[in-house]
């Protein structure tokens, strides 16, 4: 039988041994490789871009809102123009408000809603017309929030332009129905939608062209004949082109950007 000495000393033997192998146990270290630092990296990127497309697809539909209503002004139709000063703040400010103070964006609000009273309480008043143009001014640089490198990029433009061909294609969809055109607003608001893209494009065709020149002859020619749905800013009694080729234009114009994009 073991000695009472000899049990001590190895229990002591263990209980050294054990304290040694703690002591030696590996440490935690960290398990991220540049691979996943680099997928996480290209995910907060897309994230930022996203959040950058639609902030700027909202204040280019509100540029649309205005440059109907300012067409509508011109044809002395204030009453039609009302519907589309309001919209800006009524569907669409609330959505980018947010964004405004991240941005340092000075809040225009305020010059919206005094755009919108004036033209409800006095349609004729000559302030009118320039108080429009305070409200697109404003827009304009809510828009310069985002770097000029970023907004001039085809890859990036023809988002929010096709964001906005989107948009123009649903709202001529739902002003139509038994082959007229029942609801003036919606008509209207596709009008200005279609109307700010064809501007959008013109600012980056140059580019497009450069990249890929076939894409470009496919969106203009296809823009040049959607653009024609819409003969004027007051809405005809039947639509000059059925929605279904006004989709199919639209799905034609967008395929092409994916050329680019």
């Amino acid at each position: 039988m073991p000695s009472f000495h000899s049990l001590s000393f190895a229990t002591s033997l263990v209980g050294l041994l054990a304290l040694t192998s703690c002591n030696n146990a590996p440490t935690a270290t960290n398990t991220s490789t540049p691979a996943t630092t680099s997928a996480t990296a290209a995910a907060d990127a897309n994230s930022t871009e996203k959040k950058d497309v639609d902030y700027m697809t909202n204040l280019s539909l509100m540029k649309g809102h205005l440059l109907v209503a300012k067409e509508l002004l011109a044809q002395g139709k204030p009453d039609q123009a009302e519907p589309h000063i309001g919209h800006p703040v009524e569907e669409i400010y609330s959505d980018i408000e947010p964004e405004l103070q991240e941005r340092n964006v000075a809040e225009f609000k305020t010059t919206l809603d005094g755009l919108h009273d004036l033209v409800q309480a006095k349609p004729q008043d000559p302030k009118v017309n320039s108080e429009l143009q305070s409200a697109m001014t404003a827009v304009d640089k809510a828009m310069q929030a985002v770097p000029a490198e970023q907004r001039e990029s085809p890859q990036f433009a023809l988002k929010i332009f096709n964001g906005l061909l989107d948009t123009a294609g649903s709202e001529y969809t739902a002003a139509i129905a038994n082959g007229k055109i029942t609801e003036a607003i919606e008509y209207q608001d596709s009008r200005g939608f279609v109307t700010y893209a064809d501007t959008l494009y013109e600012s980056i065709e140059s580019k497009v062209s450069q990249k890929s020149p076939e894409a470009h002859q496919a969106i203009e020619s296809n823009m040049a004949q959607l653009v024609k749905a819409w003969p004027s800013a007051i809405a005809p009694a039947a639509p000059v082109m059925p929605p279904e080729q006004v989709s199919k234009l639209i799905k034609t114009i967008e395929q092409n950007t994916q050329k680019v994009l």
